[in-house]
């Protein structure tokens, strides 16, 4: 398997995206070691973290001295470097549903800022009270609604024949909105993704972690 991989994450262990990766590799069933960065510190503008982390961010990850940040971008690279079925897959085989997952990867960090804004992840992880939506974060919202909607027909556990890690993305935007009107289906489907054990055992990190 060549040597262990390292993962980067935040120290208090609250970056989706750091958590993404974290179920990638779990989901693999490879062997890692876990080293959070104190964000807080500034730790990931400084060396020698920077020189392994080309974009200066978490989640960042080192096998055999090659070093990759953005998680989607770990979690294609990990796909390939260790693929099925040796390997559980993490991306389905259909290219046509592979794109798609892919998509909505891309979609989820690059748009509904608003929504992200006003429902941040200690909404995720502490369950902490956010304020009514704007009506920037209201369109944002039925954005997200549309679109899980859409991918996700009632009752089924994943937006594939099986899991992928769209899912866990998925499952985290749409927990930002818990507290707010969430259709039941969907709250049915983030809440099964949550029990998935590489998901349980990131929120042990996550609540070993809390201040």
């Amino acid at each position: 398997m060549g040597a262990p991989l390292t993962l980067f994450v935040d120290s208090l262990f609250l970056s989706p995206y750091a958590m993404s990766a974290y179920v990638a590799l779990t989901e693999k069933q490879l062997p890692f070691e876990v080293r959070p960065i104190d964000l807080e510190a500034g730790e990931q503008r400084m060396q020698p973290y920077q020189a392994r982390a080309l974009t200066s961010r978490v989640p960042a990850l080192t096998h055999e001295g090659f070093h990759l940040t953005e998680s989607s971008a770990i979690a294609e690279y990990l796909d390939e470097a260790f693929p099925a079925p040796a390997h559980a897959a993490l991306y389905p085989r259909d290219i046509r549903s592979r794109a798609r997952a892919r998509q909505l990867q891309a979609w989820l960090r690059s748009d509904l800022a608003a929504l992200r804004q006003e429902r941040p992840t200690e909404t995720v992880f502490y369950g902490a009270a956010g304020q009514p939506l704007s009506d920037a974060a209201h369109a944002a919202a039925a954005k997200l609604i549309h679109v899980a909607g859409s991918l996700l027909s009632a009752g089924r556990p994943c937006l594939f024949e099986d899991w992928c890690i769209a899912d866990t993305d998925l499952a985290v935007m749409l927990r930002r909105l818990f507290q707010d009107d969430l259709p039941d289906p969907l709250r049915a489907y983030a809440d099964g993704q949550w029990q998935r054990p590489s998901v349980q055992k990131w929120l042990e990190h996550n609540a070993a972690a809390r201040p």
